[in-house]
């Protein structure tokens, strides 16, 4: 079965015809038209019609949620669509059975099947990019089959107020989501940054704060203390509920390897299970986890739809 692939953000979209199975072929790449609908649908069109096979199905990873009530997208950094029922709006423009997943689900599914979730039952993929992000994988296959809120675990009311040794106060933030205090406003790079600016009352980006922990520099190691300490608890709370086995994360903050580390040891005696192997490990599905699992992702929907 041929499926084309789009991994769709606010910026770019990236494309590529996929099997099955999640392997995907040369990535190509497109400005996102995100205020405009018409120049946005027409671009998605325009790369259908220019398949050489052309596919029997389209999957799409993005950077938004849908409403599993009424289909409609959630998507603020994509105006274009947002509010919209884009599958459906798609599906009768090209006609063709469209999928469409949350970015964060893609990945976790990705990873289930082809990456450090390989051999787990239960996977909770995590993204620590600009914000934070986590899709709840079982089986390999996505327990929000119809959009939802599942593995949303950087939003609620849940970031601590104190935090580190000695403790020091943590103010509620607001966030894009609507909510205050949730751990996405802390625990992404921007809040990696508003964190070490609210302690120190000096900015710096993302890369230079773990950089400067890297070198012991005594204000980024502080951050990152209270940071490890204000991510653990959320993420052992996430296992807990969830029974996932091991947390693949990707994101730019993840490729800080030697973080997920200490993340990973920070978590670990929090959880029940408190296992004796990496619990948050870095992700190993390949440079393109969403259009893998966007494919994933129609592929079990269209084995399921025949069952």
């Amino acid at each position: 079965m041929r499926i084309l692939s789009f991994d769709i953000g606010g910026t770019n979209i990236r494309a590529a015809s996929a099997d099955v199975g999640g392997q995907t072929g040369p990535v190509g790449r497109l400005g996102t038209p995100a205020s405009d609908h018409k120049a946005f649908f027409n671009c998605l069109i325009d790369r259908i019609a220019q398949e050489p096979n052309p596919p029997e199905a389209i999957a799409i990873s993005i950077a938004g949620v849908v409403n599993p009530r009424n289909g409609t997208m959630i998507a603020a950094n994509i105006p274009a669509i947002h509010g919209t029922n884009f599958a459906e709006d798609l599906q009768q423009q090209v006609e063709l059975p469209v999928y469409v997943s949350n970015d964060a689900d893609c990945f976790a599914v990705a990873e289930a099947n082809l990456g450090a979730g390989r051999g787990h039952d239960i996977v909770f993929g995590i993204i620590l990019g600009t914000g934070v992000g986590g899709g709840l994988a079982v089986h390999g296959g996505l327990i929000n089959r119809n959009g939802g809120y599942a593995g949303e675990w950087g939003h609620g009311p849940v970031s601590p107020r104190i935090a580190g040794d000695p403790p020091v106060a943590l103010p509620s933030i607001p966030c894009g989501c609507g909510l205050s205090g949730c751990l996405d406003t802390v625990v992404g790079g921007r809040g990696l940054e508003r964190l070490h600016e609210h302690l120190h009352q000096e900015v710096r980006q993302a890369p230079d704060i773990i950089n400067g922990w890297r070198s012991k520099e005594r204000s980024a190691c502080r951050t990152m203390e209270i940071y490890l300490d204000v991510i653990s608890g959320p993420l052992a709370m996430a296992v807990n509920l969830t029974g996932a086995t091991v947390v693949p994360a990707g994101g730019g903050l993840a490729s800080a390897h030697d973080l997920l580390v200490e993340i990973d040891r920070a978590v670990r005696p929090l959880t029940l299970a408190n296992p004796d192997h990496p619990l948050v490990v870095p992700a190993a599905s390949g440079p393109e986890p969403g259009l893998s699992g966007a494919a994933l992702i129609a592929a079990q929907a269209m084995a399921q739809a025949s069952c």
